[in-house]
């Protein structure tokens, strides 16, 4: 597995990536920087990649999951639900493809601004 650092409205946190092609992907173009969106407990931002739906792509997901969402290109940490949540477990506005997790506790990460910076580089 391949570590990366996450960098965020003055915290860092550190994930591990699988060995999916996503995750090669969004290796292949670090660092990335951009700005956050928060959707519920969600943190979510644009970041240069363009990708297809995995095969084993779901809606359905894990507190620290890594996640990338093709409809926006978009990077996402899941820490909690979200307003498409059924219960208390975090769900996807639409299948993501996992990639990754984030070493974080969800009160962590709910500190975290709308609009704030983040940048995303190998550890």
């Amino acid at each position: 597995m391949t570590t990366i650092r996450i960098l965020v409205d003055g915290q860092s946190f550190s994930a591990s990536l699988d060995d999916s092609a996503t995750s090669a992907a969004i290796l292949e173009s670090l660092p990335i920087q951009g700005q956050v969106s928060v959707w519920g407990d969600e943190i979510y931002f644009r970041i240069p990649v363009a990708l297809d739906e995995a095969s084993d792509a779901r809606a359905d997901v894990a507190i620290g999951d890594l996640a990338y969402w093709p409809p926006g290109n978009a990077f996402c940490i899941f820490f909690g639900p979200t307003p498409a949540s059924h219960g208390s477990e975090p769900r996807a506005a639409s299948p993501v493809n996992l990639f990754g997790r984030i070493d974080a506790s969800p009160e962590q990460l709910r500190r975290i601004a709308d609009g704030s910076p983040i940048r995303i580089e190998l550890a």
